[in-house]
């Protein structure tokens, strides 16, 4: 009797790890938006235009999921090159010596259906800091064109730049960042 209860406990142990699938980030339907105020006059937006990395999902129980994303610095874009060139600069993210942001999910908690908190790790300039995604799960289903299980999801959070050593220029330059993050992600097809 106990080994039948045993084996079943592992089987759906091991089911429930199976409803966790890959999906690859559709890195043309995913962008991170930055924005900060300007000396209080203006709240400027930009964007880092590529994303890579691991996403696990579960549609059933997407607290199970799991993120481990890439985003390069050199993507960076807030329509003026100057700036631009300013921000990717040692002044800033230094992207010669530290190429890209990396976040990494440590815990995935829902808030209700739709909702999930989503803890990690967000390197940023060599430093890694905890930080709270608040993500809005906005479709689970089949992509129409690529018939595939696709998702999406916005999320957001407000990080202070400095506590990534990046404080150069406060005020100037706010200090907090408000992210927000929208993200298509796809399974691969079946062969």
């Amino acid at each position: 009797m106990k080994r039948h209860l045993l084996a079943a406990l592992l089987a759906l142990t091991f089911a429930d790890a199976a409803l966790a699938a890959d999906y690859t980030i559709d890195a043309r339907h995913t962008q991170v938006l930055f924005t900060y105020t300007h000396m209080g006059f203006s709240h400027i937006t930009g964007r880092l235009n590529e994303a890579s990395g691991h996403f696990a999902f579960d549609p059933v129980a997407p607290v199970k999921s799991s993120i481990d994303v890439d985003i390069p610095l050199s993507s960076l874009s807030t329509g003026v090159t100057g700036l631009d060139d300013h921000m990717r600069s040692a002044d800033f993210f230094d992207v010669g010596k530290f190429p890209s942001a990396h976040f990494k999910s440590t815990k995935v908690t829902s808030t209700d259906k739709n909702h999930l908190s989503v803890a990690g790790d967000l390197t940023i300039h060599g430093v890694t800091k905890p930080v709270v995604l608040q993500v809005t799960i906005n479709q689970i289903g089949v992509h129409p064109m690529k018939k595939v299980p696709a998702v999406g999801l916005d999320a957001s959070a407000t990080i202070k730049r400095s506590d990534f050593g990046v404080g150069n220029f406060i005020p100037v330059g706010s200090d907090e960042v408000a992210l927000r993050i929208t993200l298509e992600a796809q399974q691969a097809k079946a062969n």
